[in-house]
């Protein structure tokens, strides 16, 4: 009897393993992907690598995505604004200064190109949005050395914001140790171009101080071509008078022969190298003594070179001259950026004259 038992115990066990593999070979295909071994897991990039307009959907915009139309020679030329910015870097500050420097007058130049693009057209060319003219918007060289190239690269899309909006980047060669007042320049005061300090010395500057010395009959004829009210007889050395200064020490204004002339027409008038200047008079002509070089409004290129050499980072010289702005980047302008290093794209060539 135990041995009848003992093969019907195997006989039902038999049963139950077949039934279990009936079951396995016709269950569904998909059930496959129900296999012991996991899938492969998937990276997911650190927080901090991934950038902002890739977080809010955004694409990013670089200086190689945007063009821009300069007026040069005549011609209006559509180019992509990291070749624009070079030729405008090249041609506005010296390559031999420090590398923060450039790096700062290339986010000051491509803050005033934005500005153009975004905020305020130039009337003066409805055409092209800037030109090569240093009057009236930048300078522009060709033959780019490979250390603006990297100022351009290394600080790709930044620029400086005030309320949101790219600002009136302005920039001149050198200060007189304080920076001027957009008002006292333009007559339209704004909040980020006030006067501020600016570091740069004579040993810095070979062309810190100027003399220019004009004849009695010269500085007669200037004057009343332009003010023929004006009544310059007698002693050269009474002809001048009430001279008024910008808190910068600029002169503001001043009366010759009678008439009120601005500090700023003077200086045009006589090819002065800024209003921060000196004046004597007697009878061997009109003896200016100027200070800097410029309208003396926004970033000091000399002093921005001292404050480098001093140690500073184009961010802190940007926020030293502007006052109140933020550092953006166009790649997610919500977002701060103060001193960053970005990975130069080396594989695009930006010399204007490539």
């Amino acid at each position: 009897m135990k041995k009848v038992y003992l093969l019907s115990a195997l006989l039902s066990a038999l049963a139950v393993i077949l039934t279990i593999v009936a079951s396995v070979r016709d269950a569904p295909q998909d059930a496959a992907s129900a296999r012991e071994e996991p899938p492969a897991a998937q990276e997911t990039p650190a927080p901090d690598a991934v950038s902002g307009a890739e977080r809010d959907g955004t694409p990013p915009v670089g200086d190689a995505d945007t063009t821009i139309r300069v007026l040069m020679d005549g011609d209006v030329v559509t180019m992509a604004l990291d070749e624009y910015l070079a030729g405008a870097v090249a041609g506005e500050m010296p390559a031999a200064f420090e590398r923060e420097a450039l790096r700062a007058q290339a986010v000051a130049a491509r803050t005033l190109a934005l500005y153009r693009l975004e905020v305020e057209p130039n009337s003066r060319h409805p055409d092209a949005d800037v030109c090569t003219d240093p009057g009236c918007c930048m300078a522009y060289a060709a033959g780019t050395p490979d250390k603006i190239i990297d100022a351009v690269r290394s600080t790709d899309g930044i620029y400086a914001a005030y309320e949101d909006e790219p600002i009136l980047a302005a920039f001149h060669s050198s200060s007189a140790g304080k920076t001027e007042d957009s008002g006292s320049v333009w007559g339209g005061e704004l909040p980020y171009l006030v006067s501020v300090p600016s570091p740069e010395t004579p040993e810095q500057n070979e062309k810190y101080t100027a003399v220019v010395t004009t004849p009695p009959e010269e500085f007669r004829g200037a004057v009343t071509a332009a003010y023929p009210d004006a009544v310059l007889d007698g002693d050269a050395s009474r002809w001048i008078t009430d001279v008024s200064y910008t808190r910068s020490g600029r002169i503001a204004a001043l009366t010759v022969g009678g008439v009120e002339i601005t500090g700023t027409h003077l200086r045009a008038m006589f090819g002065l190298g800024s209003t921060a200047a000196e004046i004597t008079a007697g009878e061997d002509g009109i003896v200016f003594v100027t200070k800097g070089h410029g309208h003396g409004v926004g970033m000091s290129q000399y002093g921005a070179n001292a404050m480098a050499a001093a140690g500073a980072g184009f961010g802190d010289i940007l926020r030293a001259y502007y006052t109140g702005i933020t550092l953006r980047s166009r790649q997610n302008p919500r977002e701060a950026v103060y001193q960053r290093e970005t990975t130069p794209t080396a594989s695009r060539d930006i010399r204007p004259d490539a």
